[in-house]
């Protein structure tokens, strides 16, 4: 292990974030597999369809386990209906956010928007620095120094990542910012992707949060009960877990400061459940490569360029059998990382 890797600079304003510019790696050409471009316009298409059907199922789920949850509240019964709604809650809105912050999900936009809000509050992220933030995730993808979205930075918090599960890091951390936000002060690293005009907005929606939250606070005091924080607040950190189990498998232990998302992102297999919770972002790769792509059409789009990938990873059991190892190796010795093999049939991205 060198002082170099053990010293990476993953904040956006530091030296790794000046290297970055330096190499080239910063707002840098992307490797793209080939696909017909008549195809790639059959897949960009976007429809209200799907989205709309698997929005107001996740909806009917959640009025469903809600009500359950109020009907056996004050029995062990509730622990079930409560586990559910947690889950639709903390984790699902996660896929929600992030494929309706790309405006891909429907082809309305305004659709795209509200479900958006709704999902950005549920999944404790503030709507307009995230928006951002995953702008710059995908033009920057793991590169250090410049990607605000790293959730495995090397060597590993573990114990962060453990805590992540019920939100026990993030959770305090996302109440601390939207505190700062609603009293209109930034970070400096969201000074550097959150442009000028947006600053108004980000300042007033976190007064709102805020609001929101008291309400139900206050509610719940009101009815001295905690049964309003279940539905609205608590959610967030008690049905987390599952939005964590995905969402390592996109990066984690991967490769930094590669302009090819073949060798930094994992598509894996997932059951049609696991696929309709996570709205088919297990095809992450490809996700990345085409991100104007909408979720509905990443299975297709996978189809398209499999001859061009790395082997997929059978589940989401055999992704951790690569992550867990690779984690623990990394806070040991920062500089190691798995080397995804690409066919030999397959392009190779040039280096910047």
């Amino acid at each position: 292990m060198t002082s170099e890797t053990a010293q990476r600079d993953y904040g956006l304003t530091g030296r790794d974030a000046k290297l970055a510019e330096e190499h080239g790696l910063a707002n840098a050409q992307w490797y793209a597999s080939p696909i017909p471009r008549q195809r790639l316009k059959e897949l960009m298409q976007r429809r209200n369809g799907p989205a709309v059907r698997d929005t107001l199922l996740w909806f009917g789920l959640l009025g469903l386990t809600g009500w359950l949850g109020y009907l056996t509240w004050g029995t062990w019964w509730t622990v079930l209906p409560f586990a559910a709604y947690g889950v639709l809650y903390g984790s699902v809105s996660d896929s929600r956010w992030h494929e309706c912050g790309h405006r891909t999900a429907f082809k309305t936009v305004w659709l795209n928007d509200v479900v958006y809000e709704i999902a950005s509050f549920m999944v404790l992220r503030e709507s307009i620095p995230w928006r951002w933030s995953h702008t710059r995730h995908h033009t920057d993808t793991i590169i250090v120094g410049r990607d605000p979205e790293i959730a495995a930075p090397r060597p590993p918090d573990l114990a962060g990542i453990a805590m992540a599960f019920f939100s026990l890091k993030g959770g305090p951390i996302h109440f601390a910012k939207m505190g700062r936000h609603s009293l209109g002060r930034l970070t400096p690293d969201e000074a550097t992707y959150i442009p000028a005009t947006e600053h108004a907005k980000v300042f007033w929606i976190a007064r709102l949060y805020l609001l929101i939250y008291a309400a139900v606070i206050a509610w719940a005091i009101a009815l001295r009960s905690f049964l309003p924080l279940m539905y609205v607040g608590l959610p967030s950190f008690y049905g987390a877990w599952l939005m964590v189990i995905y969402g390592l498998t996109q990066h984690a232990g991967l490769a930094e400061d590669v302009l090819d998302h073949r060798l930094n992102c994992r598509t894996v297999y997932m059951n049609r459940i696991n696929r309709y919770l996570y709205w088919e972002m297990n095809y992450h790769i490809e996700h990345h490569m085409f991100p104007t792509v909408p979720y509905h059409a990443l299975g297709k789009l996978h189809e398209e360029l499999k001859a061009d990938m790395p082997k997929p990873y059978r589940s989401i059991r055999d992704a951790y059998r690569e992550i867990i190892p690779a984690l623990v190796k990394q806070a040991k010795d920062p500089s190691f990382y798995v080397k995804r093999e690409l066919p030999p049939a397959a392009r190779a991205a040039t280096s910047p």
